[in-house]
């Protein structure tokens, strides 16, 4: 029997509020950047505020199911951090419950989200869509908001162009008024000019009424073309004129049928039927091309009778040369020849472009239907993929509120983004198969998840910043610097008889192996990568150096204390073979690029490796130096 516990239900509350919080604010983003995609075709239109909300509801159901995921990824980290952050994962751990039980009513609660995106995207979605692709086409067609600028030629009005030298906003007086009539073409143009001039739009928004006085008007009596001469015009001065000019500003839906055939306005069913239907009609016109193309339209015309082709088969059967008898023929047949051969190639080029062009348009569309009814699916595993990622880095990052989360949620949505946009683009465009361009990201999320999963439930360290930037200076050959004080309490006082001797022999130690192995000079490349010897001796000086910087760091001098801190930090692999197995030093020295770098690099740690061998021996007299004299010791 299902058992909902009081920590179940904790665990659902705290990630439920911030879930809706979240998930509004990705909403607004979303919709914030899709208004921007179309602020040139909303401003200057003068559109109702019903429209406007229209707008504004349609593009907000298409867009939550896009939203959703990234809710979920920044809800379930942003929890999980609270969590680590407030050491109540931590309590819940050591109470014994592990983190896959943890999120367990999460899991739950993830999978319903799952199930309402995808109910959304298969019926609520195609009909958003539809409403608003017809409502943005609608606005499209729409005229824009009538606003005559001062000083320029304005023709948003179609067949006219207006000028205003100036106008009055406060009366909408319009002065210096000049108006082309260009509706029975720009050679017979109408032509307005007038003093002064007032322009106000009808009731029924689909004329302009303009009121012009003291002007002129020219316009010619009969048609004008390019060899007409002295054409009769008429001129007419007038004190007030009055023009309605056809104007339809009103904003008149588009039929819906319009958006019928985009692939984003049908369900999962629809998409399969209409490319089970788009196939029968490509194969069906694809058969039909095949068979003109084997027919006579694109054979030689010019074919043998039945009695060429025996005589031809004959043993004296003659041999034509296509290129004698070409140049054989007059200047008059060559050039019908090439006339008649260069309207056969392009005709027949022309029409298998033609033809191509309505196979790919088809092709193109069955694989656009086949990316909606894979991205339906895609999109709602994505929410419990990033559900996946989101809970455990909470719970390994273990920093809660709208920082660290905020920062690492849109670092990951982008990187789904950038691969799920570059496999749709592939697989749209025909390079890749439709599944594989839009399961990429969800392939790539899953194993991530997992790991993820996978190590925040047992405990690992993952993101340790101090691993992390270790690994790069151990990369990078940046060591640490000794940090040596006096302490407070000395239990044990070093034995300075000893260290002196020790002192001297690690000096001859230190001399002994850089003459022996010459670390100045170049290794012999082809050597350093055959060796498969540890270098022992040198670990062995750096354990000596260790074990007497040790003891000598429970000394009360403090001359002698901060000539410890000369002494270097020696690392006693960076100078040998980068790997640990000898097949893959081998397999590195053969690839030349690779194993040429590594040899770079081998021989600057083997230069550093001479120097600090010369700073231990410089360091090892100045400290015995300070020990025979005995002072504050």
């Amino acid at each position: 029997m299902l058992r909902i516990k009081k920590l179940d239900i904790f665990i659902v509350k705290s990630f439920l509020l911030l879930f809706l919080g979240t998930f509004f604010i990705c909403l607004f983003i979303f919709m914030m950047q899709f208004l921007w995609s179309y602020v040139n075709v909303l401003v200057g239109k003068g559109l109702d505020m019903a429209v406007m909300g229209q707008f504004f509801f349609y593009s907000a159901l298409s867009l939550v199911p896009v939203s959703l995921p990234l809710a979920v990824l920044l809800a379930s980290l942003i929890t999980f951090g609270n969590f680590g952050e407030r050491y109540e994962l931590l309590a819940m751990k050591a109470a014994g419950i592990p983190l896959i039980k943890i999120m367990r009513p999460l899991f739950i609660l993830v999978c319903f989200i799952c199930c309402v995106s995808f109910y959304f995207q298969n019926v609520i979605g195609p009909i958003a869509q539809q409403k608003l692709g017809t409502l943005i086409i609608s606005v499209k067609q729409k005229s824009p908001e009538l606003d005559i600028p001062e000083g320029v030629f304005y023709d948003e009005i179609p067949g006219y162009n207006l000028k205003v030298a100036k106008k009055n906003r406060k009366t909408g007086m319009l002065y210096d008024v000049l108006i082309y009539d260009l509706r029975d073409g720009p050679e017979n143009a109408h032509i307005i000019f007038a003093d002064s001039g007032r322009m106000e739009m009808t009731a029924d928004k689909q004329h302009l009424n303009l009121y012009l006085y003291s002007g002129e008007l020219f316009e010619n009596l009969k048609s004008q073309n390019m060899k007409s001469k002295n054409v009769p015009y008429r001129r007419e001065s007038f004190s007030h004129k009055f023009v309605i000019i056809e104007f339809d500003s009103d904003f008149n839906m588009a039929d819906a049928s319009i958006m019928s055939n985009a692939a984003t306005t049908k369900s999962m069913g629809v998409l399969q039927t209409s490319v089970d239907s788009m196939r029968v009609v490509g194969d069906s016109i694809g058969r039909r091309y095949y068979t003109d193309l084997k027919s006579s339209t694109y054979s030689n015309s010019y074919r043998l009778t039945a009695q060429d082709s025996t005589k031809l088969q004959d043993e004296n059967r003659v041999r034509y040369n296509i290129d004698s008898l070409f140049e054989a023929s007059t200047l008059n047949q060559k050039q019908k020849a090439m006339v008649a051969v260069t309207s056969r190639s392009e005709g027949m080029s022309s029409d298998l472009k033609f033809k191509s062009y309505t196979m790919d348009g088809n092709d193109y569309q069955i694989r656009r239907h086949n990316i909606e009814w894979h991205k339906k699916i895609t999109i709602s595993l994505s929410c419990l993929l990033f559900f996946f990622i989101g809970a455990p880095l909470g719970g390994i990052i273990r920093k809660g509120g709208l920082g660290m989360p905020v920062i690492v949620s849109v670092f990951l949505f982008i990187f789904y983004y950038v691969i799920d946009t570059s496999g749709f683009k592939m697989a749209r465009d025909g390079r890749w198969i439709v599944w594989m361009g839009i399961w990429m990201s969800s392939a790539i999320l899953l194993p991530l998840g997992a790991f993820l999963t996978y190590k925040s439930n047992k405990d690992s360290v993952v993101l340790n910043t101090d691993v992390i930037i270790a690994w790069f200076k151990r990369v990078l050959g940046i060591r640490d610097v000794r940090h040596i004080f006096k302490k407070e309490v000395i239990i044990h006082d070093p034995n300075y008889p000893s260290v002196l001797v020790r002192l001297q022999e690690l000096t001859d130690e230190c001399r002994q192996y850089a003459e022996a192995n010459r670390l100045r000079k170049a290794p012999n490349y082809f050597k350093l990568w055959m060796s498969n010897t540890d270098d022992t001796e040198m670990k062995a000086i750096q354990r000596k150096l260790e074990v007497l910087v040790d003891e000598l760091s429970n000394s009360r001098s403090a001359t002698l204390l901060n000539l410890l801190n000369n002494y270097p930090i020696i690392t006693v692999n960076a100078h040998t073979t980068p790997f640990n197995i000898h097949w893959l030093n081998v397999a590195a020295g053969l690839f030349v690029p690779v194993g040429l770098f590594f040899y770079i690099r081998i021989w600057i740690f083997r230069i550093r490796l001479s120097k600090d061998l010369e700073r231990v021996i410089k360091t090892d007299a100045d400290v015995a130096h300070v020990i025979e004299q005995g002072k504050n010791l």
